[in-house]
């Protein structure tokens, strides 16, 4: 592009373009790094997309009387299906949250044990006191 050197758009299009190369750098290093990443997420969002709308258009909307019964397996509820639930159940449901994120939490610790300092040994250590305290509470 040929550019006149006496006008005055010249000097704003010099100081625009300028200013543009930093954006110009940042926006293609993000794609030579991000690109994939970004692919993935496109895919996945698309793929989503249509099975959800194929499940939707090509599933059975009829009802029927099976459906329609208070349990699918043809059984009437003998008692109402709102009773309570004893305390117990509530009690094992918390545990295994507990212990589950306890899991997800010892697991990453233990791969890079060696690589761990001495505070993340201690924080570990009281991490594991409080759900011991907590255990033993309930």
């Amino acid at each position: 592009m040929v550019i006149p050197q006496n006008c005055k758009f010249c000097i704003f299009y010099d100081v625009i373009s300028s200013s543009l190369i930093p954006f110009k750098y940042v926006f293609l290093m993000f794609l030579t790094n991000y690109f994939s990443i970004f692919l993935f997420f496109l895919f996945s969002v698309v793929l989503s997309t249509i099975i959800f709308f194929l499940s939707f258009f090509l599933s059975s909307k009829l009802d029927d009387a099976e459906k329609l019964t208070a349990y699918e397996c043809g059984f009437n509820p003998f008692l109402d299906s709102r009773s309570e639930f004893d305390v117990k159940f509530y009690i094992v449901a918390i545990l295994f949250i507990i212990f589950d994120l306890e899991v997800s939490f010892l697991f990453p610790f233990s791969v890079c044990l060696e690589y761990t300092p001495i505070i993340g040994t201690q924080c570990m250590l009281i991490f594991l006191f409080i759900l011991t305290i907590g255990f033993v509470y309930e």
